[in-house]
């Protein structure tokens, strides 16, 4: 030991701590969390406070990166010159932050992880939002400290105008802690700012309701809301974040077609590991995965094996690979020094604490400066209005410094005025230029009045702060980025959506689509038709039915599979569209397809579903009486809603209230009608009961009508032929007889429609009434409406009427009933201008062939009484041995 040194024992594990706690502190407060007043960490609040020193504003050229990494290397930031140009990169990476800070020019990184240039190569400069988070800083609006070597000063803080924690989100790894804040979209920000200045009691769920959620600078999906009401309310919450995924054919190849990731995802790493797993057959379904991203935007096509249902291998990879990630909220900033957990109201008080300060000490700034230009002034006008006698003293002088003493002596001015007086031009003795002081000096006192005004009431401070966020907003929002995808329940989004009536159609091959129902047009029976939805192969419509947005549908299979989802989510098309696959909506197997369907109006009300039933038939003849409450929670992959067996299919649904009448049709033309309460209640995996019997193998189940027993004075039935023929029959005639007599089910019915080659097979029935209008659309895709009330009503055993007019071999593919509509369209004139005109009704030109009809339900009336007595003949079934 040397001279004058001194040794001091000390316990080795109290030094540990207290270097270690010392540490910890810097990195705290030094390093990695950011300041809650500017959102800033100190390494970016010293590279934007270097490109401000070097002058490298947003009207300024570009500068070498490694011209302002050694700025603030040598200025500020005693640390490597990597963190440096790391923060400065993240600064110009679109896909790192919301609102870029910086503008780079040169190879700054990818999406895909690639690295930016070395500093060498690429240039900078600030963004013009940059220099609002700068404004007012030489206004001493905010603290300065001395930097690492005392040679210099830098801002503790800066003056933002600019809510850039909030806005930005910020990530950061301290000792003992972590903060990870999402960026939020700027205008929802400032306009729940400005809710919270008009109410400093403002509620977090009412902030909420102005700033939604975070909003990502590479978009995608928020999926679910409850960890963002968490991270709102706590600070701490988690976020799932989705993929913004579509369906597109390419190559006549179903395709997923990514076009937005989840913050924070390496692109090309997400695909890799996706192919990674594809290879391993973790991921079945996926057939090649092609990345088309370009400058126009990202491109991610996962291309389908052809018995891959979209949907199925859709979940799968959010499953398991990033296109559903979560961002995990940790809302921690510097308050005061030290690190603080904030909520969403946490943190917009905290701003608008920091800009009344700034306001205020800004204000105080140019006060100062006002009074200090106001008291020169005063001299100067002093000095302009004895100018002959300050000329004649200035000149006897013999240095300025007595000029000065001479003219505070005579005319009572201070040093500062005296100065200013000595230093005057004499150009500034001209009458114009004393003008213009006056002038000056009038409009400086008004100046000082207004400022002094700001500092002695809050209010005008307030009114101030929130014109300027206003300004900031209306120059620098935009529209949100990503989606939010409430969970059930969470917010009701019907509001949002129209209750209008729609019609769906579903096509042979499975492809479903939305369409409101003012495009179609009412015609008069007879006529050719309108173009519909164009063929694809062999598909054709195959279901057709009129909807609410609101409603819920309920999905049936030929299985015996349910599944539901809301109207609204049914993908909107025009008429002529193709519309989409169920199975991208659904997950439906290849090889089932829908059968039938069921609008109802709530699934969740429980004295609804416990008083209504579902009446199911299939092919065979089967019917089935369910509960609808047992069906009102379906899953993902949906519920057994019958047992189907062998060599038979689920064929229709109806939904009836338990007091109705079923009405069975077949194919070659017969029906049967019972009540309802002969088919008891079963659960969801019975198979049923027998309907009705059928003539011979070839022989099957068309359709199924239900009739209210207080409505079936008035119901009629409408039956339409493959060829074309249809016919409108009542349930009761006008002496009260049933047209239809009521049965046992499991009989062989009676005679709906005389069956000929010429009509072709029975392939539908409906309930229908005046009101009603009636959709048909052929197997070509043409489509054609008319007015229920244009078919006069006949008896049950006739031939009917022709009501459309088909081509070759062209046959009826769907037939359906909808509202009758108005009585005008709109067409194209010849200008290319939509104009509303009456519809045109022409004289349909079959009359001959409704005679002809009537002669045939002459001579058919032998046929019909002994079908009638046949059917008496039939006895009830004993059906217990039907029933799964």
């Amino acid at each position: 030991m040397s001279e004058g040194e001194k040794l001091i024992p000390i316990n080795i594990e109290d030094e540990m701590k207290t270097a270690y706690i010392d540490y910890s502190m810097s990195v705290i407060v030094s390093r990695a969390l950011p300041d809650v007043r500017d959102g800033l960490k100190p390494v970016h609040r010293r590279v934007l406070y270097g490109m401000h020193d070097l002058g490298v504003n947003s009207r300024s050229a570009h500068k070498k990166s490694a011209r302002i990494v050694g700025e603030v290397l040598g200025k500020y930031h005693p640390h490597g010159d990597t963190s440096v140009y790391d923060a400065m990169v993240r600064m110009a990476q679109e896909w790192s932050m919301r609102y870029l800070l910086i503008d780079g020019q040169g190879n700054f990184g990818s999406v895909d992880g690639d690295s930016p240039a070395a500093m060498r190569y690429t240039e900078a400069r600030m963004r013009k939002i940059s220099e609002e988070i700068l404004a007012d800083i030489d206004k001493e609006t905010v603290d300065f400290k001395l930097n690492f070597d005392d040679t210099l000063e830098e801002p503790t803080v800066m003056p933002t105008r600019v809510p850039t924690l909030l806005i930005n989100g910020a990530t950061g790894i301290a000792v003992g802690m972590a903060t990870n804040m999402p960026p939020h979209n700027l205008t929802e920000v400032i306009n729940g700012t400005l809710a919270y200045m008009d109410n400093n009691e403002i509620e977090i769920d009412e902030l909420m309701t102005h700033i939604k959620a975070p909003d990502f600078p590479t978009g995608g999906i928020i999926f679910g809301y409850e960890g963002v009401r968490e991270a709102f309310k706590t600070g701490r919450g988690r976020v799932v974040m989705r993929a913004k995924v579509g369906f597109e054919e390419v190559d006549g190849r179903e395709c997923i077609i990514v076009t937005e990731i989840p913050y924070q995802v390496n692109k090309a790493d997400m695909i890799k590991r996706t192919a990674d797993l594809v290879n391993e057959k973790k991921i079945d379904g996926i057939a090649n995965i092609r990345d088309e991203s370009d400058r126009n935007g990202m491109r991610i096509v996962y291309i389908l094996k052809r018995d891959a249902t979209p949907n199925v291998v859709l979940n799968t990879l959010y499953k398991f690979t990033q296109l559903q990630s979560s961002f995990s909220v940790n809302n921690i900033a510097i308050v005061k020094g030290r690190p603080q957990m904030l909520n969403l109201k946490d943190l917009i008080h905290y701003f608008v604490e920091h800009r009344h300060d700034v306001v205020t000490r800004r204000t105080q700034f140019e006060l100062k400066k006002a009074e200090a230009r106001a008291h020169i002034l005063e001299g100067l006008i002093i000095a302009s209005d004895n100018i002959d006698e300050v000329i004649a003293l200035i000149k006897a002088s013999k240095s300025t410094e007595e000029a000065r003493e001479k003219l505070i002596e005579r005319f009572n001015l201070s040093d500062i005025q005296s100065r200013a007086i000595v230093e005057m031009r004499l150009r500034q003795l001209t009458g114009l230029e004393q003008d213009k002081l006056r002038a000056e000096y009038e409009e400086i006192m008004k100046l000082i009045e207004h400022l002094k005004a700001l500092l002695a009431d809050v209010n005008l401070r307030i009114a101030l702060i929130k014109e300027e966020l206003a300004e900031i907003r209306d120059k620098y929002g935009d529209a949100r980025r990503s989606q939010i995808e409430y969970s059930g329940g969470d917010v009701s989004i019907e509001d949002l959506i129209a209750d209008e009536n729609v019609v769906i159609t579903i096509s042979h091959a499975g492809y479903i689509k939305r369409t409101n129902l003012t495009e179609y047009k009412t015609q008069n029976r007879g006529g050719v038709g309108q173009k519909s939805a164009g063929t694809r192969d062999q598909d054709f419509l195959e279901h057709m039915f009129v909807a609410t947005n609101h409603q819920y549908m309920m999905f049936f299979t030929q299985k015996g599979k349910c599944f539901w989802m809301r109207v609204y989510e049914i993908p909107e098309g025009s008429k002529t569209a193709k519309g989409r696959a169920i199975q991208n909506l659904v997950n439906i197997e290849s090889d089932d397809k829908v059968k039938a369907f069921i609008c109802t109006q709530d699934l969740k009300d429980k004295d609804y579903i416990n008083s209504h039933n579902l009446i199911m038939v299939t092919k065979k003849g089967q019917v089935k009486k369910t509960s609808l409450e047992k069906y009102s929670k379906p899953r993902v992959n949906g519920v057994a809603a019958i047992t189907i067996k062998e060599g038979d299919e689920l064929l229709e649904a109806k939904l009836t209230n338990g007091e109705s009448q079923i009405i069975l049709a077949v194919k070659s033309g017969k029906l049967v009608r019972f009540e309802e309460t002969k088919t008891r209640p079963m659960g969801r995996t019975a198979s049923g009961v027998r309907g009705i019997t059928l003539k011979d193998d070839t022989d099957e189940v068309i359709g199924m009508v239900t009739v209210d027993k207080n409505d079936i004075n008035d119901s009629q039935i409408l039956v339409v032929t493959e060829n074309g023929y249809g016919k409108r029959t009542k349930l009761v005639d006008e002496d009260g007889e049933d047209v239809y007599r009521i049965t046992n089910r499991g009989g062989k019915g009676v005679k709906t429609l005389n069956i000929t080659d010429k009509t072709g097979k029975l392939i539908s029935i409906n309930a229908v009434t005046d009101a009603d209008d009636l959709m048909i659309i052929n197997k070509s895709g043409l489509t054609i409406r008319m007015a229920i009330e244009d078919l006069r009503v006949m008896g049950r055993a006739t031939q009917g009427v022709k009501l459309i007019n088909l081509k070759g071999k062209d046959s009826i593919a769907a037939v359906t009933k909808v509202m009758k509509d108005d009585e005008k369209e709109v067409v194209l004139d010849e200008d290319g201008n939509e104009i509303e005109v009456e519809i045109e009704r022409v004289k349909p030109v079959l009359e001959v062939l409704e005679d002809e009809a009537v002669a045939d339900e002459d001579e058919d009336e032998e046929a019909e009484a002994e079908a009638e007595a046949e059917e008496e003949e039939e006895s009830d079934e004993d059906d217990s041995d039907d029933e799964a």
